[in-house]
């Protein structure tokens, strides 16, 4: 059981997402980096699909009631155990008692903890995904509030070592400023080639209009060749709409499941992950893509995950070196610092 004891500024929790209910307008959900969220699993030891927390600009105090083994990947939130600094993309064991705090997000946006054994919310439709808009999944449909108490999921015995994923599977930092890449279509001949031309050579700005549904964005009109207006068809993750206005939005994970804009292309899956970092005030760039670009970009995703499973079985199989403990101050602050050979 862990206990909310302040609250973020909107916290709920996701797994993989809804699938299979689309037809029937029920949105996916789930959550909106989902590399971060599979990390996070991972470096847990969780199985794919396990129901995380994903807190978003400012996290929240967690206390844990029972012992557990968590797992820290996405946004830095300046996370700290029981006072002391922890480290994201990073996995470690905490007693009872302790308390986890995270703060604003200094880089990123969304922050993913992973709980071995995952959050044990009830399952509708085949998810623990929270989605807001229609109060379903979750914790009552709602993001997490102060007094909220979540179940953890039986694992069996949990790890005890903490793990620092390598460097070569943390993406970089978004910095201001990030380029997706993009499938044209399908409705791209509804733009003449101006507009579609102002879209991959002018730059973007997100604006404050930036959610789990999606992702307006700012700046040169994009032109339509007739009218915006199509009849509603299918608007899958990524999909970037061009209302009348001229101005894109990019779907995101609580998108509704048919729009009636244009699409003027689709951002590829991996890269979403990059806008669900991006803050508002950010600049986005779009690149087209092709169909073999996207499928490698994809495929070396999965490699990823493949690679960072085998390093964490490597890692705990490893036997542990020795422990070396000492104090070091810097600007006046001091820091307990622990080196453990692994």
């Amino acid at each position: 059981m862990i206990t909310i004891v302040s609250a973020g500024l909107f916290t709920t929790v996701q797994d993989a997402g809804r699938w299979g209910f689309q037809a029937y307008g029920v949105p996916v959900a789930g959550a909106m980096d989902r590399y971060a969220y599979n990390l996070a699993n991972i470096l847990a030891g969780n199985p794919p699909g396990t129901a995380c927390l994903e807190m978003t600009v400012t996290g929240d105090t967690i206390r844990f009631e029972t012992d557990a083994y968590i797992a820290i990947c996405g946004a830095d939130m300046q996370p700290a155990l029981d006072g002391k600094a922890a480290a994201t993309w990073s996995a470690f064991p905490v007693t009872a008692g302790s308390t986890l705090s995270c703060g604003y997000a200094v880089r990123g946006c969304r922050t993913y903890l992973a709980v071995r054994g995952g959050i044990d919310v009830p399952v509708v439709l085949g998810s623990r995904s929270t989605y807001t808009r229609a109060a379903i999944g979750g914790l009552e449909g709602r993001k997490l509030k102060v007094g909220d108490k979540l179940a953890i999921g039986n694992s069996g015995p949990s790890d005890s070592r903490p793990l620092h994923l390598p460097g070569e599977y943390k993406p970089a930092a978004v910095s201001g400023e990030i380029t997706l890449r993009v499938l044209p279509g399908p409705q791209q001949d509804h733009f003449t080639m101006a507009g579609i031309e102002t879209l991959f050579s002018s730059p973007y700005t997100i604006t404050d209009e930036a959610d789990r549904m999606g992702c307006r964005l700012e700046g040169l009109k994009i032109e339509h060749a007739d009218k915006a207006d199509i009849v509603s068809d299918a608007l899958p993750q990524g999909a970037i709409q061009v209302p009348g206005h001229g101005m894109p939005i990019i779907m995101m994970a609580d998108r509704q499941t048919t729009g009636g804009y244009t699409k003027i292309g689709t951002v590829i899956g991996p890269d979403l992950a990059l806008l669900a970092q991006a803050k508002p005030g950010d600049t986005v760039r779009l690149k087209r893509c092709s169909d073999e670009e996207a499928v490698a970009v994809l495929r070396k995703e999965r490699e990823l995950y493949e690679a960072a499973s085998a390093w964490r079985a490597s890692a705990l199989s490893r036997e542990q070196g020795p422990v070396r403990r000492f104090t070091m101050t810097v600007n006046g602050q001091s820091y307990d610092i622990e080196v453990r050979e692994v």
